[in-house]
């Protein structure tokens, strides 16, 4: 199984959604992560970190709030996000950073 610090490393941008089951926002966003990552699919990933189960993940990146996202690249954080975001917003941060 691949691990979060491996994950983060790929020369592909990865999108990381922090999120909570109990989070209300977070519930509004799934079914748009699902669409980014249907979108992206080969150029992106979308990973979903669930922050009660993964409190070191969430400890190590300062998630003070859910949802949030950040987009790493080769083990960078390139952009980050606290709160939800539309889809067309989230695929122009991608797509700005595949090159």
């Amino acid at each position: 199984m691949e691990s979060f610090r491996d994950l983060i490393q790929s020369d592909k941008p990865v999108l990381v959604d922090f999120y909570a089951d109990w989070c209300g926002p977070c519930k509004t966003m799934h079914p748009v992560i699902q669409d980014v990552a249907k979108t992206m699919a080969g150029n992106a990933r979308v990973v979903k970190i669930n922050i009660d189960k993964n409190t070191p993940a969430a400890q190590a990146y300062k998630i003070m709030s859910v949802p949030t996202f950040i987009i790493f690249k080769n083990g960078n954080i390139l952009w980050r996000h606290s709160g939800t975001i539309d889809k067309k917003s989230l695929l122009e941060v991608l797509n700005k950073n595949l090159s």
